[in-house]
C-alpha cells in the first residue's frame, strides 16, 4: 500500500502460474469507486445477516463449509495454479478453509455475554457486530490466511469484502461464488481484486469499513494502521517474522534435525512463521550440520502438480531476486540443494553460515534459505532468539521439561512448539510480538475480535409517585 492516486488505477492484472511463468487468467481490478458501492452493498446484507437468528446464521455457515469440501480439489488444483503450491499441500490448505468455517459456526450460538451484579437492577453484557469488515490477504497461503478473518467475521454478524493478492486472486473469487452457492445473502462476502495501493488503500480509509485486518509485510502493516488511525479504525497486524529454531546439546539431535527442512522449506520459506534461524548449542553443532544436510537435499523440488513435490517454486521472479539478493556471490553457504532449471520461479534450498548483524540473520528473507548460527548456554540461545524486531513463532528442542518452559517464556514471541514446529492451529489463538503485529486471530476467542461489548443496565427499583 502506498499514497499512489487513484486516477492511476490499473483495468486488470495478469495472474501468472509461478512453475511455468504461463498467463493464467486475466482479473479485473476493482476501482476505488466500486469499492464504495461494495462496501454499501456490504452494509445493507449486514443488517439482514445479523438479524438473523444465531442458529440460522450457524447452519448457513456449515453449510458453506460442506460447499467448500464438496469443491475441494477443485479449489486446490486453483492453488497449484496460482501460487505454484505441490498439491499435496494445496489439498491441505482448502481443507483448512472449511474447517475454519467449521469451526466458526460452533461459535455462533456460544457468542454469550454476561450478567453483572450491581446495586438497583440487572446488568448484563452483549457482544455486537462491527458492521463490514475488511480482509487484505496476502499470496503466501491465499485460501486459509483469507479465511482466518472471513469465518469469525461473517460468524459474529458482519459482512466482509476480502482483497486478495494481485498474483491469487482465483481462490478468492472462487470462495464468493461458492458462498452465494450455499445461499449466504448477496453482497455479504464479497472479493474484491485489485493492486494495494488502490484498492487496499480504498477500503482502509472508507469510513464505512469499521475494522481491517491485515496480513502482510511490517511497512505495509505500519501504512494501515496509519491510515486506520485517522478514523480509530480497528486493526489487526499479523505481518513479518524471523523465528528462530533452538536446538540445544540434551535434544534428540536425529529428530532436531530431521525436522528442520520442513520449517524453513515448506512453501518454499514463503511462510511468516518459517523458523529461518536456526540455533544450536556450539558443543553440537557440528554434528547437527552433519545431520542436517541430508535432510535438506532429500527435499524433492519440482513440479506442483506432482503429488510427491515436497516444494514448488516462489511466487514471483521480483521474489526470486529478493531471495538472491541475500546469497550473494561469496556467501557462507554450508548447504545447498537442487532447483529445476528453465522457465519457473525456482531456487534452491539453502543453508548459510550465519553471523550475528548479517541482513541474512536479521531480516525476512521469505524464500528457501536459512542461516545458522553457535550459542554457548540458555541464555546466549534467549538473546540471540530476540536479537530481531520480530517475534511471531519460534520452536526449541530439549529433553528437559524445565528448561522447555524457562525459555518458552523468556523468548520474545507469541507462537511457540517444544520439540515441533507446528505451532499454528485454527482453534488456538495466533499473533505476533513486536514488530510481527497487533491483536491475536483464530481461536476460542475469533469472534469477540469482530464485535463491540455492549453494556445495558436495567433498573428494578420501585417507581414511587
Amino acid at each position: 500500500m502506498s499514497d499512489h492516486s487513484y486516477r492511476c488505477e490499473p483495468s486488470a492484472h495478469e495472474v501468472l502460474n509461478p512453475a511455468t511463468e504461463e498467463v493464467v487468467a486475466t482479473v479485473p481490478a476493482t476501482s476505488a469507486a466500486e469499492v464504495a458501492e461494495a462496501v454499501a452493498g456490504a452494509a445493507r446484507a449486514q443488517t439482514v445477516w445479523a438479524a438473523l437468528a444465531p442458529g440460522d446464521r450457524a447452519r448457513l455457515l456449515r453449510r458453506f463449509a460442506a460447499v467448500i469440501d464438496d469443491h475441494l480439489e477443485q479449489l486446490a488444483r486453483l492453488e497449484v495454479l496460482e501460487a505454484g503450491h505441490p498439491i499435496g499441500n494445496a489439498r491441505w490448505e482448502a481443507g483448512n478453509a472449511r474447517d475454519l468455517f467449521d469451526y466458526a459456526a460452533g461459535g455462533v450460538e456460544r457468542l454469550t455475554g454476561s450478567q453483572i451484579p450491581v446495586a438497583g437492577g440487572l446488568n448484563v453484557t452483549f457482544h455486537e457486530p462491527l458492521g463490514v469488515v475488511a480482509v487484505i490477504a496476502p499470496w503466501n497461503f491465499p485460501m486459509p490466511i483469507a479465511c482466518w478473518g472471513a469465518a469469525p467475521a461473517l460468524a459474529a454478524g458482519n459482512a466482509v469484502l476480502l482483497k486478495p493478492a494481485e498474483t491469487t486472486p482465483l481462490t478468492a473469487i472462487r470462495l464468493a461464488r461458492l458462498a452465494l452457492e450455499a445461499g449466504l445473502p448477496e453482497g455479504l462476502f464479497q472479493v474484491l481484486p485489485g493492486a494495494g495501493p488502490v484498492t487496499g488503500a480504498a477500503l482502509v480509509e472508507h469510513p464505512g469499513v469499521a475494522k481491517v485486518v491485515f496480513t502482510g509485510s511490517t511497512a505495509v502493516g505500519k501504512q494501515v494502521l496509519a491510515k486506520g488511525s485517522a478514523q480509530l479504525k480497528r486493526v489487526t497486524l499479523e505481518l513479518g517474522g524471523k523465528s528462530p529454531n533452538i536446538v540445544f546439546a540434551d535434544a534428540d539431535l536425529e529428530q532436531a534435525a530431521a525436522a528442520a527442512p520442513g520449517s524453513f522449506l515448506d512453501n518454499t520459506g514463503q511462510d511468516c512463521c518459517a523458523r529461518s534461524r536456526i540455533l544450536v548449542q556450539r558443543e553440537v553443532y557440528d554434528r547437527f550440520l552433519q545431520l542436517l544436510e541430508p535432510a535438506v537435499t532429500a527435499w524433492r523440488v519440482g513440479d506442483p502438480a506432482d503429488p510427491g513435490t515436497q516444494m514448488g517454486p516462489l511466487i514471483s521472479a521480483a521474489q526470486r531476486e529478493r531471495v538472491r539478493s541475500y546469497v550473494p556471490d561469496g556467501a557462507p553457504v554450508v548447504i545447498r540443494g537442487e532447483a529445476p532449471e528453465g522457465k519457473g520461479f525456482w531456487y534452491p534450498a539453502t543453508v548459510l553460515e550465519g553471523r550475528p548483524g548479517d541482513p541474512a540473520a536479521t531480516e525476512e528473507i521469505f524464500g528457501p534459505v536459512a542461516v545458522v548460527l553457535p550459542f554457548e548456554d540458555e541464555a546466549d540461545a534467549v538473546r540471540l532468539a530476540n536479537a530481531t524486531d520480530y517475534g511471531l513463532s519460534g520452536s526449541l528442542w530439549t529433553r528437559d521439561v524445565g528448561r522447555a518452559i524457562r525459555v518458552s517464556r523468556a523468548v520474545a514471541a507469541g507462537n511457540l512448539s517444544v520439540n515441533s514446529h507446528s505451532s499454528v492451529r485454527y482453534w488456538t489463538p495466533f499473533g505476533g510480538f513486536k514488530q510481527s503485529g497487533i491483536g491475536r486471530e483464530l481461536g476460542p476467542d475469533a469472534l469477540s475480535a469482530f464485535t463491540e461489548t455492549k453494556n445495558v443496565f436495567i433498573s428494578t427499583e420501585e417507581n414511587r409517585p
